[in-house]
């Protein structure tokens, strides 16, 4: 009878120290206190633009991204844009060509330049826009002008002809390198560039990206439209990089952000990432990534 106990005893000690379900996901406020999906769509509904910051290998980010739009739509209908880091606006045109149903996917995909896990995580995105009418914003600067920034700084910039700088934020743009995103970014590389100094170009060739951005979503945004935009998280977290750029050009512009960061617990939020953003996607460590 005693061992019998013992073994009852051990197997329920075992069984709990495993957690009675497995959630994909946590959400958090900014203060780390739990809140409900539904009041958080509540909440970022009110506002003029509402960064996602996603995990780009993150399949939870990518799902709830689509979540968030269908509901958002349900609320704003044909007054919501959506827009992303993932698309170059020199490709717009190719962008508005397909949404207008000009041509088929195999047509669009073959010419626009797509991220790896474009038929995985933004394709869903795209075909949602093209489904229901809704305007879908390439804000991000041509790769190859970041490029430039990164080996000569704005400097390099000077020299391309007027047509290239359509697809760039107005010039000069502005620099400041205390802005906490570009701060981190110089701690994080600590690369020594050339002569053995610290190569400040890492960060402006950031900056060119959130400058662009920020002017793109602004050029697209009317009175009374909600724009939903996808980027990495570090170009919102802490309400730096792009949200720096769009409320130095429009100061009392609405905006809410909602960032992604994984935890092997995802029960409680931790210190690290209080205030990074309105809402904390926590996602455990040990979720499966798309590539």
């Amino acid at each position: 009878m005693k061992s019998t106990t013992a073994l009852l005893l051990i197997t329920a000690l075992g069984l709990a120290a495993f957690r009675s379900d497995k959630p994909a996901y946590t959400l958090f406020d900014k203060e780390g206190k739990k809140v409900k999906y539904e009041k958080m769509i509540e909440n970022i509904s009110k506002t003029d633009v509402i960064f996602f910051g996603e995990l780009h290998d993150n399949p939870i980010s990518h799902w709830l991204e689509y979540e968030v739009t269908a509901d958002l739509y349900k609320a704003a209908g044909n007054k919501l844009v959506q827009g992303a880091e993932m698309f170059e606006a020199d490709n717009q045109l190719l962008i508005d060509e397909y949404l207008s149903k000009a041509y088929e996917a195999d047509k669009f995909e073959a010419e626009v330049k797509l991220w790896k896990n474009y038929k995985t995580d933004y394709k869903p995105l795209v075909e949602f826009a093209r489904k229901n009418g809704l305007p879908f914003i390439a804000t991000n600067v041509p790769r190859r002008y970041a490029s430039l920034v990164s080996k000569k700084g704005f400097e390099g910039l000077d020299s391309l002809p007027d047509e290239s700088k359509r697809y760039i934020a107005p010039q000069p743009i502005h620099y400041d390198p205390e802005v906490r995103s570009y701060k981190d970014m110089m701690q994080m590389t600590g690369m020594p560039g050339m002569g053995g100094k610290v190569n400040d170009n890492f960060p402006k060739a950031q900056a060119v990206k959130d400058a662009t951005m920020a002017h793109f979503i602004l050029k697209n945004l009317e009175a009374g439209n909600i724009f939903i935009h996808y980027n990495g998280s570090f170009h919102s977290e802490n309400y730096s990089g792009i949200i720096y750029y769009l409320k130095r050009e429009m100061p009392g512009i609405r905006v809410s952000t909602i960032t992604t960061v994984l935890q092997s617990d995802t029960d409680s939020l931790k210190a690290e990432y209080l205030n990074t953003a309105d809402y904390i996607i926590v996602v455990p460590e040990s979720m499966t990534r798309t590539y």
